[in-house]
């Protein structure tokens, strides 16, 4: 790819930019799969260190994105359709079990935060800012399962929620104001709290998501 493209905003830290354009690369396959990534290249298109490189691939070995191959560095993983249809199955059924478990648990004040984070997405969808978004959203979806004491259950969701979830508003077309209209659905159920079918409005929304990333990869190869 032409690492020149490789550009850094300011509105995080310096470790999270460097994850998030690497990542954003690799998914929107500027890098191509088995590519070598080169940490003095990928530093001098950035404009940073090595360190925040070397951190930053080690963070995505995590997502799964990269793999670290001794005496190779880090090579880009080939992520199929297989990976997104088992990360989003498996979200939707935990998430949507999780929030209809512990939704009671929810204060008054939690539920006016989810309000407020939700008039911000509508702000951000107003004004095309993705990055906004995709922090409110995530915002969003650990408020709604706040209420959960489960600690394995909490531990696998933040697992599941590494890599390409946060990430797919920016990157779909539509997918901002698809998921605006569904939390704004969340957010009446639970006022209302029909903690069953805010399940099943979740579960739906979760697995929406996944299978329109999924056709979007597809169609990139």
């Amino acid at each position: 790819m032409n690492r020149s493209r490789l550009r850094l905003d300011d509105r995080s830290t310096l470790l999270e930019r460097v994850v998030s354009r690497l990542r954003e690369a690799i998914l929107q396959r500027e890098f191509q799969p088995g590519e070598r990534l080169v940490q003095e290249e990928l530093a001098e298109a950035m404009g940073v260190s090595r360190m925040p490189i070397r951190e930053a691939l080690r963070q995505l070995e995590k997502e799964g994105l990269v793999t670290l191959e001794p005496h190779k560095g880090a090579i880009v993983t080939q992520v199929t359709a297989d990976d997104i249809e088992e990360i989003y199955y498996l979200r939707s059924v935990l998430e949507a079990a999780v929030v209809e478990r512990f939704l009671a648990n929810l204060s008054s004040e939690d539920k006016q935060a989810l309000h407020q984070l939700n008039k911000e997405m509508e702000t951000a969808v107003r004004n095309g800012n993705a990055e906004q978004f995709i922090a409110k959203n995530a915002e969003f979806h650990r408020l709604l399962r706040k209420g959960c004491h489960w600690r394995r259950a909490n531990m696998i969701l933040e697992m599941l929620w590494h890599g390409f979830p946060p990430h797919t508003p920016g990157m779909l077309p539509g997918q901002m104001e698809h998921s605006l209209k569904e939390h704004q659905e969340m957010l009446q159920l639970i006022e209302a709290g029909d903690a069953e079918r805010l399940s099943q409005v979740i579960r739906k929304h979760i697995m929406r998501t996944g299978q329109a990333f999924k056709e979007h990869l597809i169609h990139q190869e």
